[in-house]
């Protein structure tokens, strides 16, 4: 079971929809509607941080669930759930140089995880005001994705199997975002079958 967790966006349920599509069950609780305990006892097989229109100080429980879980439970969040992922780890997050909303930009990759398969570079849906600060970023992740403007579309945690995205891969716009999201369960599948999973899949950094 997938838990999304909704920062009251209108494109969360397309993201769901996806998912859905791609043989998951998903539940779907707003940032406001559900605690770390519940969570602890529903056990997900991952997290989805979905897109919202606020910041992550707003973002109601999001920040808190990754500082919770992102060592016990595999995490991807979208638009604002990317930039919860950095700002939990202490990076800032800043007013864009350019407002992005319907926008697309052509997206490079570092061709591992989630972006295995994906062209190179590929075309990205874009709906955000606001970035992570690229040398705020703590050690313990790398870039994964920029856009063509230089700003950062993907993080991953070197460690933990937790990613982040600011594109948006459920939209129209994204015509490979389908295949993102099916990398991201691929991943899942793999940290289930492996005993010691994250010491497998990529070199570990340190990071609180």
């Amino acid at each position: 079971m997938i838990l999304m967790i909704d920062n009251y966006d209108s494109f969360t349920f397309n993201l769901v929809q996806y998912l859905r599509q791609l043989g998951e069950e998903v539940r779907v609780y707003r940032n406001d509607e559900i605690s770390l305990e519940d969570i602890e006892k529903m056990k997900p097989a991952a997290i989805f941080l979905s897109p919202g229109p606020c910041t992550p100080k707003e973002a109601g429980i999001t920040v808190d669930v990754i500082r919770a879980f992102y060592r016990k439970i595999p995490i991807m969040g979208v638009c604002l759930g990317h930039q919860s992922i950095g700002y939990a780890f202490g990076a800032d997050v800043v007013r864009a140089e350019q407002l992005m909303h319907g926008k697309t930009s052509q997206v490079s990759h570092d061709g591992q995880t989630i972006f295995k398969g994906v062209p190179n570079p590929f075309t990205a849906g874009r709906y955000h005001s606001l970035i992570i600060k690229r040398d705020s970023l703590p050690d313990c992740f790398q870039i994964t994705a920029e856009a063509e403007d230089g700003e950062i579309m993907g993080i991953r945690h070197l460690e933990f199997p937790v990613e982040g995205i600011q594109f948006h891969p459920e939209s129209i716009l994204t015509p490979n975002g389908k295949r993102i999201l099916r990398n991201f369960l691929k991943r899942i599948a793999s940290e289930e079958n492996t005993e010691n999973p994250s010491e497998t899949l990529l070199p570990s950094a340190a990071c609180v």
